[in-house]
């Protein structure tokens, strides 16, 4: 199945402690059915110093699900992710406005 969100996507999250924020997929995780969205679900993570890093307790982006993630339209409003032939190539489109992803 093609993906409906995709690494550089400006999303919403619709459900958790970030509802409501906004971001920019940074990773996504298809096996796990996740995605790292930048600077959202923020958690403390213990890091070992090492010669490039000082170590100490780092602020580490955590996965979210992906039913909690809708993309943002032009409009900046959250809507679903359809499919549609477009000649020989299938792209993604917004269900409320219609346009290409």
């Amino acid at each position: 199945m093609a993906a409906k969100l995709k690494k550089g996507d400006r999303v919403v999250v619709l459900a958790g402690k970030d509802k409501g924020k906004e971001g920019e997929i940074a990773q996504v995780l298809p096996k796990a059915g996740k995605a790292v969205v930048d600077g959202l679900n923020i958690a403390i993570r213990h890091q070992k110093q090492t010669q490039t890093n000082q170590g100490g307790r780092q602020p580490k982006a955590m996965p979210i699900d992906l039913s909690n993630l809708a993309l943002l339209d032009a409009n900046g409003k959250a809507t679903r992710v359809g499919f549609r032939m477009e000649g020989d190539q299938k792209v993604r489109f917004a269900k409320t406005t219609g346009d290409v992803i």
